[in-house]
């Protein structure tokens, strides 16, 4: 029998949403760091760009975290369940790790720092595993949304404490204390995760390193068949392609246009932030009244339509309303669809696996990111600007058109998926029984 239909208030003021954002503040810490205060505080002492730039590498944790994740979701630590000891080791290697970086001098200590710095991306990767695992299973098919949308958020907002609030200290403050003070902040991670129930089923959990290895596979594969498992992928790949691209240049093409360094930090910088920020929280107000399906629909087309203004700003000229307005919009676009898609990865997601293919969606999201960043500059070169953001427009409809088959807009009532699961849990369970003990 289907459950009744929830109301917005009954699940929006929850304990559920108060632990998503918490959780999505202390997800979001650790990238900031790398992206914002590390590469400030190198600049800042004499640190030369190119080597800057290189820096950018000790980050593919990030990408490469599906390669670990089934040891998160195989073994159980002997602490607080299988989830939360795992989150509360990597969070306390995080504020250790951010803590001792400052302690280290650029000019004479660069290898050391690049150590200690792959050491914070690897803790901080390993804690999206858990952290994305542990909100599938905290939340319900029907929470997916908002509660994505509140963990989105606040992950977003945990970026001011690296890149403003330890930027002001170092005006004030030695790097020692200012790196101290910033890892002081994955405290509140911590602090929720020694609050919170453990919410993982140990029923469904992997009995052995090779069934945690492989049937993460098998079972998306074998779910609705090999073709549909290739199509979600493909949408994962190609649903946020467009943008993207479009916005992969952003800060070359403000400077093209004629807007000198302190605009785009004034106006355009503002207008994405803000714009994002607003983009997620109306995705999650959105999602309370639509299906995750509906949503995908909604929210793509949005974040396909906002990129076409930026084919008038490149023939406009230097105008700062125009500039605020279309970055607004696009943000605004970007911010839906990824509420809209990281539901959608966490309802494709088996509770049996949860570690596992959540890493593996989120990796994968990521490839398209990587090739527009490095294949955008030679496009631009060929068709020009305008030309450019036109055909960022049309690599969007790829992925909407995939809409149709893997998120229909008259979509069927959901599966009851985790009973399903428990039965193929139990029937891998009994099967592996005679396998290592992994």
């Amino acid at each position: 029998m289907a459950e009744a239909q929830r109301s917005w208030t009954e699940i929006l003021f929850t304990r559920k949403m108060l632990t998503c954002i918490f959780l999505g503040f202390s997800s979001g810490m650790p990238l900031y760091v790398l992206i914002s205060l590390v590469p400030a505080w190198l600049r800042s002492n004499g640190v030369d760009l190119a080597t800057i730039g290189l820096f950018a590498l000790v980050g593919l944790p990030y990408t490469w975290k599906f390669l670990w994740s089934p040891l998160m979701d195989r073994y159980k630590l002997p602490f607080l369940g299988r989830r939360r000891g795992w989150a509360v080791l990597v969070q306390l290697g995080l504020l250790l790790s951010i803590g001792v970086l400052g302690q280290f001098d650029p000019s004479t200590s660069l290898q050391t720092i690049v150590a200690v710095v792959f050491t914070v991306a690897l803790f901080g990767a390993s804690q999206d595993i858990v952290i994305d695992a542990y909100r599938r299973e905290l939340l319900a098919d029907d929470e997916l949304g908002t509660g994505t949308s509140i963990w989105v958020n606040a992950y977003r907002l945990s970026g001011l404490v690296p890149g403003s609030l330890a930027l002001i200290l170092a005006d004030y403050l030695p790097w020692t204390v200012v790196f101290w003070v910033t890892a002081l902040f994955m405290l509140v991670g911590i602090l929720t995760t020694l609050m919170i129930k453990e919410v993982s089923d140990d029923a469904l959990a992997p009995r052995t390193l090779r069934e945690a290895v492989i049937n993460p596979f098998v079972e998306f594969f074998s779910r609705d068949g090999i073709m549909a498992g290739v199509a979600i992928l493909a949408f994962l790949f190609l649903y946020k392609l467009g943008d993207n691209m479009a916005t992969a240049l952003a800060t070359p093409f403000y400077l093209d246009m004629g807007y000198s360094l302190s605009e785009i930090g004034s106006v355009a910088k503002a207008a994405g932030l803000w714009a994002s920020i607003a983009g997620g929280t109306l995705g999650g107000i959105i999602m309370l009244k639509v299906s995750i399906n509906r949503a995908l629909w909604l929210f793509g087309f949005v974040q396909m339509l906002t990129i076409l203004p930026f084919a008038w700003l490149s023939q406009a000229g230097h105008t700062l309303v125009g500039l605020f307005v279309v970055v607004s919009g696009e943000y605004l676009g970007i911010g839906l669809g990824a509420i809209g898609l990281t539901a959608f990865m966490a309802r494709e997601t088996s509770k049996a696996f949860t570690a596992t293919q959540f890493a593996l969606f989120s990796s994968f999201i990521a490839v398209p990111r990587t090739l527009a960043n490095a294949s955008t500059g030679f496009i631009v070169e060929a068709l020009g600007w305008t030309q450019f953001f036109i055909l960022c427009t049309i690599a969007a409809i790829p992925g909407m058109l995939l809409l149709l088959k893997v998120a229909p807009w008259s979509e069927k009532p959901p599966r009851n998926q985790t009973r399903r699961l428990t039965e193929i849990a139990k029937k891998e369970q009994l099967d592996e029984l005679d396998t290592d003990p992994g």
